[in-house]
């Protein structure tokens, strides 16, 4: 009896060897390999090609680039087990953080300001590892990345621009006579002759001044007759006729010691003599020795130049950074290795038409009348923020146009991408963060547009595992044998290799689904994130972030579909839109 057990085992085994062998050698046939999953269902020893020209062009057939013609070449370390660039891990979790900003971090799960929902983050995976890619550290090193610390500091800039030496106009003065008359004497007689305050400019003679000067004196010695009267109206009329003479003189600038000197004398002079209101240098001059001028024409323009203004002009971007009182220094070509230190002034609350600059007004003392007006200087303004701000050398920032991004150091080899979003720029090459990066991270300053690559790289890859892993599983559920779906296949058109990415052929269950799809009508799907891209099928990812599609609008089955060459995936009703990831004109797509 235990003999017929045995032997009826014997022979049920080597049944079962013959049907497994029926079964590799017909997957042999039809062209596809064996391939062994893991417990998390990734297909294992997946062989991928790609461009050296292009190494953004990945398939997992070996052939040609489709761009250049170029033979593919094996990429090495390729399988899924290598490429996964994110782990999920069974530990603790740490924090939850919003999928489409880093910088948004909650305690417990919920929702993010977008409305998405918050992922966790686990234990080994700070920072946002979701995103993290892995590389090889001998990789690594060959690609030359260099890392620095994110520090949090005051950040500086100096401003450097071209002034032109101006006069300060607070200190500019006029001198003008108040009576009509003839100049008969000039102590200031050309322009450029600096002066002093009180210094004698010249002598006028008025006939108004020498009547005004006799009424002095009488109205002098009536008061002196009369301030000593019984009568009160007497000497306080004495009294204001006196002082109505003396304010007559004074209002034409006539000194008070001149006046004092009248009254000493008892006898009036001739001319009047106009003195320099303040130190400076004179300008301008109309004053000529004998010639006749009218109350109110300016003789003299005197420019104290002890202390000048430089306007300077600055660029738009530059704006932030010039604040009041700043301090600024100046060099001369006439005077070399001599600086001038001033301050910022005034700023002007507008900027040139012409130049969409704006100008800035600096002060500086000038003792030695060394600056002159009109001349050109170098000026550097010297600017720091009050506060300290979170600082990154600038060339870590990989600035596409319409984001910037960096890459975060993490354990083991990972490097994480992260948006940032990017401030003022000072000097040595450090530019503030707004918001993306805490203090104490590790960015990449050299190598991070390879890791870009790389990064783009893998994302693709791990794209046409997913896809190859939902057509296996999609086979297992529908119970159909891998010959009946690789004859199906031999129906539909493979899908070209994307510049941007794998295009792997679409999945046979799908295939089949769109072969024998009878309906009345369609229906189109969008991203709700990204509502240009459009499909026809509700199980495709957005390739912008991922996003399940969601219903867009139904048509007619009779309608006329378009879909892109390169990316067949987008599918659209609108025969003049263009394709939303690479804008090539879309074509027919066959029904």
């Amino acid at each position: 009896m235990n003999q017929k057990k045995m032997t009826l085992i014997i022979i049920l085994a080597l049944a079962a060897g013959i049907i497994i062998g029926m079964i590799g050698l017909s997957l042999i046939k039809s062209g596809d390999s064996i391939k062994v999953h893991d417990e998390a269902g990734h297909a294992q020893g997946v062989q991928l090609y790609s461009c050296g020209m292009h190494p953004d062009v990945i398939s997992d057939e070996p052939g040609n680039c489709p761009i250049c013609g170029m033979k593919l070449t094996p990429i090495k370390g390729s399988t899924a087990a290598e490429t996964q660039t994110t782990e999920k891990k069974n530990g603790k979790i740490l924090y939850w953080r919003a999928p489409m900003d880093p910088t948004y971090i909650s305690e417990k799960p919920g929702k993010s300001p977008m409305g998405m929902d918050l992922i966790p983050v686990y234990e080994g995976e700070e920072g946002g590892g979701t995103g993290n890619i892995l590389i090889d550290p001998a990789t690594v090193q060959n690609m030359g990345i260099k890392t620095t610390l994110v520090q949090k500091r005051s950040l500086s800039r100096t401003i450097r621009t071209v002034g032109v030496v101006k006069y300060n106009e607070k200190n500019l003065y006029s001198v003008n006579a108040k009576i009509s008359g003839w100049i008969e004497t000039l102590y200031a007689d050309f322009e450029g002759q600096g002066v002093r305050k009180g210094q004698p400019l010249l002598e006028i003679y008025s006939p108004e001044l020498v009547s005004a000067q006799e009424e002095y004196l009488l109205s002098l010695k009536n008061f002196q007759q009369l301030k000593e009267s019984p009568m009160a109206d007497i000497r306080k009329n004495a009294s204001t006729l006196l002082t109505a003479s003396r304010n007559r003189l004074l209002n034409w600038d006539i000194p008070q010691q001149a006046i004092d000197d009248l009254e000493k004398r008892e006898k009036i002079t001739k001319t009047m003599t106009l003195v320099a209101p303040a130190n400076g240098v004179i300008t301008q001059m109309n004053a000529r020795e004998g010639a006749f001028v009218k109350a109110g024409t300016d003789l003299y323009h005197i420019a104290d130049l002890s202390n000048i203004w430089v306007e300077v002009s600055v660029y738009e971007y530059e704006i932030p950074w010039v604040k009041l009182n700043s301090p600024a220094q100046m060099e001369l070509s006439y005077l070399p290795g001599k600086t001038f230190s001033g301050k910022v002034a005034f700023i002007y609350p507008f900027l040139d038409q012409k130049t969409r600059n704006l100008k800035v007004r600096l002060e500086f003392p000038n003792p030695n009348l060394e600056l002159k007006p009109d001349m050109y200087a170098n000026v550097y303004i010297k600017t720091t923020n009050a506060k300290e701000v979170v600082v990154i050398p600038a060339e870590a920032v990989i600035r596409t146009g319409e984001r910037n991004l960096v890459f975060i150091k993490r354990e083991q080899g990972k490097f994480e991408p992260r948006e940032v979003k990017l401030g003022r720029e000072g000097e040595n090459g450090l530019i503030e963060v707004v918001s993306g990066l805490f203090e104490s991270e590790e960015v990449v300053t050299s190598g991070q547009f390879l890791l870009d690559s790389e990064s783009k790289a893998q994302e693709a890859i791990k794209k046409m595992l997913e896809v190859k892993n939902q057509d296996q599983s999609s086979h297992k559920q529908d119970g159909k044998s891998l010959n009946d779906m690789d004859n199906m296949s031999h129906e539909t058109e493979q899908a070209p290799v994307s510049k941007i990415g794998v295009q792997k052929q679409a999945s046979k269950k799908e295939t089949a689904k769109h072969l024998d799809h009878n309906h009345d009508s369609f229906t189109l799907y969008t991203c709700p994130m990204h509502p240009d891209f459009v499909s026809d099928n509700p199980d495709q990812p957005c390739p912008e972030c991922g996003m399940k599609l969601e219903k867009k609008k139904d048509i007619s089955a009779n309608t006329q579909l378009y879909t892109c060459p390169m990316h067949p995936e987008f599918v659209t009703d609108d025969p003049d839109a263009r394709c939303s990831i690479c804008e090539m004109k879309l074509v027919k797509k066959e029904k």
